[in-house]
């Protein structure tokens, strides 16, 4: 796709015409500028609209939606994208070993070599939508961009970043971008897993380029603050009319599968009273697990999100069955008391239908809390632009808690229309989406400018 077509593509997405992406960053904000001197919101909606559309094509399925998977073409072409447009901001752009994408804007402070940190994942999953990851990234492109324009160069260095992976949508990991830059993973001791192709993790790195020592090291040590903005995949901000999310922490997972056991007998000829019916024992397991979540509130949150009966014909009574329970708490010592307590009350009901009841845990996670300094400075500068925010925890999870493994991280949401999420009708208003850089910008502006000691 030539730089012409990508214009006109976007300049019908946007239903205007549009100047080149070009000439769209470099824009002086001043006319578009509040009197006051206060971001060019207008200006940021633009830039946000047009660089996501212009993503978007990178992966663009016939089917709707776009499949950008790690080290694929339109993965690779998205990458090399933004590393022409981090150029043209005048940042400097580089990667690391594993793929991850960085545009430095170096700092004045030799006594300060630290780095402020901001952006997301370039990934998508399959027929996923426009902005999950892509508008973390493009909102701190924008922000950087905006400040360095308006500023000059900052006290301490601040980078933008494209983490190369986060969604697990190719292969059966998670964060391999973000876990390289903490040392949870490493490219030297890549896992031994393959694709849906049989292609090998290490393989497609290989074969994108990454992974052979032609780039620095992933990990690093000078980070200082890791700030992240994301839409919210949920409808939280939506509902309460809230422009702005503060995340307090990432919420604590446990996942079990649970295996039910009573004896098959013929439909017909087996009195209710007599059966050890294994299927209905699970169905009441389960909707105990509703019930139980709707009784703790929020945010605790429980699914019952598979079950299988066997064997699964209609005349007979079910012998067997099979049931998975996701479990999320931001506490997690609330985690465990409700998991202990539903593991006993399936213990109760299984004696109850003359059944067995075994459970395995095969996922958990510790919460992850962002920093207390980060958010309560966040909601400082929410108040001071007059935008509704609301602090609240995050259910899914996201590069955030894997990078506040080796500094202060924080996260700004920003509404998801109706709630919807990894679906090509993913979708967030211009207004927000503005909003959203507006307060990733003055955050960065303390950290990076005025030196903020919070960090």
């Amino acid at each position: 796709m030539t730089t012409n077509d990508a214009d006109r593509i976007s300049a019908r997405l946007l239903g205007k015409q549009d100047p080149p992406l070009e000439e769209l960053l470099a824009l002086d904000s001043e006319d578009e500028a509040g009197t006051d001197g206060s971001p060019p919101e207008r200006l940021f909606a633009r830039q946000a609209t047009a660089l996501l559309n212009r993503l978007g094509q990178f992966g663009a399925d016939p089917e709707g939606g776009t499949s950008r998977l790690l080290y694929s073409p339109a993965w690779q072409n998205a990458q090399a994208a933004l590393e022409e447009w981090m150029n043209g901001c005048g940042l400097r752009p580089y990667y690391d070993d594993a793929g991850n994408l960085f545009g430095r804007l170096e700092g004045t402070d030799p006594l300060d070599r630290g780095v402020i940190l901001t952006g997301s994942h370039i990934d998508t999953v399959r027929r996923g939508g426009l902005y999950d990851g892509a508008y973390g990234v493009v909102g701190a492109l924008i922000a950087v961009s905006y400040l360095q324009r308006k500023y000059g160069p900052p006290r301490r260095t601040l980078e933008v970043v494209s983490f190369a992976e986060e969604e697990g949508s190719r292969f059966p990991l998670t964060f391999w971008g973000s876990g390289n830059v903490t040392g949870l993973y490493d490219t030297r001791k890549t896992p031994d897993i393959v694709d849906a192709e049989g292609v090998t993790l290490a393989d497609a790195m290989n074969g994108a380029g990454f992974g052979l020592k032609r780039y620095r090291p992933s990990r690093r040590s000078d980070v200082r603050a890791f700030i992240e903005l994301h839409i919210e995949q949920g409808a939280v901000l939506e509902r309460e009319r809230k422009t702005i999310g503060i995340v307090q922490g990432i919420v604590g997972q446990k996942r079990f599968t649970f295996h039910v056991k009573g004896e098959a007998n013929h439909a017909g000829t087996t009195p209710m009273s007599y059966r050890k019916d294994a299927l209905s024992a699970a169905c009441e397991m389960a909707l105990y697990v509703r019930e139980a979540a709707l009784q703790a509130g929020d945010p605790l949150v429980a699914t019952v999100g598979k079950l299988e009966a066997s064997p699964g014909v209609a005349n007979v009574v079910p012998g067997a069955a099979s049931f998975t329970v996701d479990i999320r708490h931001a506490e997690a010592e609330a985690l465990m008391l409700f998991c202990r307590s539903m593991r006993e009350r399936f213990e109760q009901i299984a004696a109850r239908y003359g059944v067995t009841v075994d459970g395995e845990e095969w996922m958990s996670a510790a919460p992850v809390p962002m920093s207390a300094k980060l958010t309560a400075l966040l909601g400082k500068l929410c108040i001071s632009r007059g935008l509704p925010y609301r602090s609240m925890y995050s259910g899914a999870g996201h590069d955030a808690q894997i990078v506040s493994a080796i500094c202060p991280a924080a996260m700004v949401f920003v509404p998801s229309y109706n709630g919807i999420s990894h679906s090509p009708h993913e979708f967030t208003s211009e207004n927000d989406l503005a909003a959203g850089i507006v307060v990733l910008a003055d955050l960065l502006y303390m950290l990076a400018y005025e030196g903020e000691a919070a960090i």
